[in-house]
């Protein structure tokens, strides 16, 4: 079928559109790498834009070494780790039964009313606070973890994706003898790679750029993930906490320089998975729109 020239107008300044956009949403991530490459002089004469003046390495060598960035780090990396096994297991374990008719599980209602109070209505800081303080989970990382385990909005994600299959897949499957567990597993979940990958991608933004709760919930800022760290610390250098070597180093290659540097490593795990996930992201946001 032959392209109208209405429509090859259209995509023409869509595309046009499209990249003005990509442009405008990479912009700040340039600007940040090019003032981390940047002699410090060139940083306060703002003469930087989106290409380093004066190129230097020094800000990546200097953060090479500094220990408590790359501990916060790796404390990041572990809890979107841990975070991503608990919740994809508690959530397909929640939402499989949830996509059940009420024939086939007795007393739905009950808990998809648990599920989606919450939704609605919370305790509140303090008493979430006190419930960790508690179970004496407070300046452990599961701290971090346990909390946002479970996630309403996974589960409803992923329970519509399960009533969107036919049910002549699990039908099939209970006339060859095989038990609700196999099918969850060996029928569903790979049918629900798009669904599982949304999840995972919405679960390890999360907890990669959550903050708050570190500096809430740890006790000394080495147990901050990286967030947390960057903003209890970074984004308030303080040089008299800083030996005198630091201080000297912290001085010639800058402190904008030095904020700039640890903002783009810590977004480049992050920008690095995207791209993979993508296909599956794409996918899995319109899954259950259309049934059979």
């Amino acid at each position: 079928m032959p392209v109208s020239k209405g429509e090859k107008i259209f995509n023409v300044i869509n595309s046009i559109f499209l990249v003005a956009v990509a442009l405008f949403c990479l912009a700040p991530m340039v600007y940040m790498l090019a003032v981390s490459l940047s002699d410090n002089a060139q940083v306060v004469a703002g003469n930087v834009t989106f290409w380093p003046k004066k190129f230097t390495t020094a800000t990546y060598e200097y953060l090479l070494g500094y220990q408590a960035f790359w501990k916060s780090m790796g404390i990041s990396v572990v809890r979107t780790a841990l975070s991503l096994v608990f919740t994809l297991t508690l959530t397909v374990l929640s939402a499989y039964p949830l996509s059940k008719s009420p024939k086939k599980f007795y007393g739905r209602s009950i808990f998809a009313w648990y599920f989606f109070i919450p939704m609605l209505i919370n305790g509140g800081l303090i008493p979430t606070y006190m419930i960790i303080s508690r179970l004496g989970l407070i300046g452990s990382l599961w701290a971090l973890i346990l909390p946002s385990a479970v996630t309403v909005f996974y589960v409803m994600l992923l329970l519509n994706f399960f009533r969107g299959l036919p049910e002549e897949l699990e039908e099939a499957a209970l006339l060859d003898g095989a038990g609700q567990g196999t099918i969850l597993f060996r029928v569903f979940l790979p049918l629900a790679t798009p669904a599982l990958a949304t999840i995972a991608v919405y679960c390890s933004l999360a907890q990669w750029n959550e903050w708050f709760n570190g500096i809430i919930y740890m006790k000394t800022p080495s147990q901050y993930p990286l967030m947390s760290y960057l903003q209890a610390t970074v984004l308030n250098v303080d040089m008299e906490s800083l030996s005198a070597e630091e201080q000297q180093k912290m001085a010639s290659i800058g402190s904008d320089t030095y904020q700039a540097a640890q903002l783009f490593i810590a977004a480049l795990p992050m920008l690095c998975i995207y791209p993979f996930m993508q296909k599956y992201f794409t996918k899995g946001l319109v899954m259950g729109s259309v049934k059979g």
